[in-house]
């Protein structure tokens, strides 16, 4: 018995002497998990330079090539380079810095190794949603209580304008080059914050005094005068001669999606509107990427209406300028001028598809564009251009060239190529 123990033992050490050189020779058979990787290519299919381009891959294709990979081991590199990457449930996400007319790039997506260095990326895009909690409604104003950083809310049915409760009014969102907020309640109104740093802002705003930001503040200030009209790039539709903004509904729901590095979002649900003798029910999508300007507004519509308009709000400070797009480019409909709160130079335009384009029209507050959903689905885009931004736009011709240029970056998107499998 005991012979055939030490044959047996013999035998082990044996085969385990022979695994251990097995793998010693072949280190990636031992870490598979950490070889793992794509290479994909980036194509900038215009002949102009794009700047902080967002890269946006569904997760699902990224499981095609990294079965069983979990996304927050991956980091995606150009060269040896670690590049600013983000991901949730159904995207994984990664910014392009620069591509040069027609160029393509090569990036790599890979599994986190223990010997790349830990970075420590900027924080460029955020999202927030801030309310009083400890105090109570009384005569639908809001008395007592405590701002307080949610993610999630049922508006209130005694919530309105000037509650007090809602801190600048409604959500906001920005960039490291713009912000932005919509007024929750019965208005549903954009506005805009300009920004004079690339520093994340929005977080200390409303906090020394309910409307202090219509006043300069060390980081900017609110820039837009919207009053009754579409403000900028607010959701609508055109009936009965004018445009009507989301005004009655049985109720409002509002969730933070993302508050990322490089990429934050917004989604609203308005249920029950009553407009042009119906009652619809919408859903908005409000995102943001790091260095860019441009809000994405990706709406659902249950429901038929003759139209959605947005549009921008009327200054005669402004010059306006309208472009139904075509294949080539997408249209828009912007003005530029002294048109500022402060009184200073601003740009303002909606970005829309040509495939929904339906007609430019007015009414006494606001210059309108009416577009189709398809399906019961429609985006569009807004952005603000303020002269006191760092290194930004600083007059009109500046101003249309940029808008030119997002027209055809829209119509033209980067193209994402995978190896073959």
């Amino acid at each position: 018995m005991k012979r055939h123990n030490l044959k047996l033992n013999r035998n082990l050490y044996f085969y385990l002497s022979i695994l251990f050189l097995f793998y010693a020779c072949n280190p990636k058979q031992g870490n598979e998990q950490e070889s793992a990787k794509i290479s994909i290519e980036v194509k900038n299919t215009t002949g102009i330079p794009r700047q902080e381009t967002l890269i946006t891959i569904d997760t699902k294709k990224i499981a095609e090539y990294l079965p069983g990979i979990q996304l927050n081991e991956l980091a995606v590199f150009e060269g040896d380079q670690e590049v600013p990457s983000q991901f949730d449930a159904d995207h994984y996400m990664f910014m392009v810095k620069q591509l040069t007319p027609n160029e393509i790039k090569e990036f790599t997506i890979r599994n986190r190794s223990s010997q790349d260095p830990v970075l420590s990326f900027p924080k460029r895009t955020q999202a927030e949603l801030s309310v009083k909690k400890g105090g109570h409604f009384e005569n639908k104003k809001y008395i007592g209580g405590e701002f307080e950083n949610i993610t999630n809310l049922r508006v209130p049915d005694e919530h309105t304008d000037h509650s007090f409760y809602i801190r600048y009014e409604g959500p906001g969102w920005e960039s490291d080059l713009v912000g932005y907020r919509f007024y929750l309640d019965w208005r549903n109104a954009m506005d805009v914050f300009g920004k004079k740093t690339e520093e994340m802002i929005m977080q200390n705003v409303g906090l020394d005094g309910f409307d202090s930001y219509h006043e300069m503040q060390p980081w900017g200030m609110d820039v837009l005068k919207v009053g009754s009209s579409l403000g900028l790039g607010t959701l609508g539709t055109f009936f009965d001669g004018k445009a009507i903004r989301v005004d009655k509904t049985d109720s409002v729901t509002c969730k933070i999606l993302e508050n990322g590095m490089i990429y934050s979002s917004l989604k609203t649900n308005y249920f029950g509107w009553k407009v042009a003798n119906q009652s619809i029910d919408i859903e908005t999508v409000l995102s943001i990427h790091a260095g860019t300007r441009l809000t994405h507004n990706e709406i659902t519509v249950s429901g038929q209406l003759e139209n959605i308009c947005t549009g921008l709000g009327k200054d005669k400070n402004a010059q306006l300028y309208t472009d139904q797009g075509d294949l080539t480019k997408w249209g828009y409909i912007a003005s530029y001028g002294v048109q500022s709160l402060n009184n200073d130079k601003l740009g303002l335009a909606v970005f829309f598809s040509n495939d929904n384009f339906k007609g430019f029209t007015e009414d006494e507050y606001s210059h309108v564009v009416k577009l189709n959903p398809e399906s019961g689905h429609l985006d569009y885009y807004l952005v603000a251009a303020w002269e006191g931004e760092k290194n930004g736009i600083q007059n009109e011709t500046e101003f249309m060239d940029y808008i030119k240029q997002t027209a055809e970056e829209l119509a033209n998107p980067v193209q994402v190529s995978f190896p073959k499998k």
